[in-house]
């Protein structure tokens, strides 16, 4: 009988893990011993985080990023069809949700092994409950074009798109592109369409606002610059 593969939830770069980890996760974690990770040296900080007695060198190491090749993936669930438990773990918020984690569980489900998600923090969904706006219809988008005109399009297109379905359209930039992104959503969409900002969700430094793209452009904007961002448009 195969193991089970876990998905294991990770902070949103709050330290103060009792802001977001269930309780039931350290106990987890003392049981696990193979782990499929963004970031070894990342994942070996927070494991360690979790529970300090936790021995890092008894445990099995994979790392499934931009870098791994697909080939590889299978592999990493070998001892798990032996029947050993597994669990992923992302660098941020939860496995498989805008992270490659998504690859090992489409895998794990052509071989037969039962997946767990386990509860945590998703960006994507605590800025879409935050935004006011529509929650029964929404899409992520992931990353929009990242230069113009190409990315004007992509944010009018989206725009209309709002106006013609209202659900919620959601997408992100990298942190260093964030200022020049918010730029372009104000001068692009129309006045009526509302705009969520959430930066930095569930740190100390939390910014949550929903306003008018009309709003928008008389007040002051925050500084977004290197700010981990959920844009919303509604």
């Amino acid at each position: 009988m195969s193991g089970v593969l876990y998905l294991l939830p990770n902070t949103l770069g709050n330290p103060d893990l009792s802001r977001c980890i269930p309780t039931a996760i350290p106990e987890l974690v003392r049981a696990v011993k193979i782990y499929i990770v963004e970031n070894m040296r990342n994942a070996r900080r927070y494991l360690k985080s979790l529970d300090r007695s936790i021995d890092i060198d008894e445990l099995t190491f994979y790392e499934l990023n931009e870098h791994t090749a697909e080939e590889e993936i299978p592999g990493f669930l070998e001892d798990v069809l032996r029947g050993s438990d597994a669990a992923i773990l992302s660098e941020s918020g939860l496995p498989g949700v805008a992270d490659p984690g998504a690859l090992l569980v489409a895998v794990a489900h052509e071989k037969g092994i039962r997946v767990v998600p386990m509860t945590g923090p998703s960006s994507i969904l605590l800025s879409l409950m935050a935004s006011g706006l529509n929650g029964q219809e929404f899409t992520f988008h992931g990353y929009l074009p990242v230069k113009n005109p190409e990315r004007i399009k992509k944010i009018r297109d989206l725009d209309q798109l709002v106006k013609r379905s209202k659900a919620t359209q959601i997408f992100i930039e990298a942190p260093y592109r964030n200022d020049g992104l918010l730029s372009d959503i104000i001068s692009a969409c129309d006045n009526s369409t509302r705009l969520c900002i959430a930066a930095d969700i569930t740190m100390d430094t939390e910014y949550i606002r929903t306003k008018a793209i009309a709003t928008w452009k008389k007040e002051e904007k925050p500084s977004l610059h290197k700010r981990p961002v959920i844009f919303l448009l509604g």
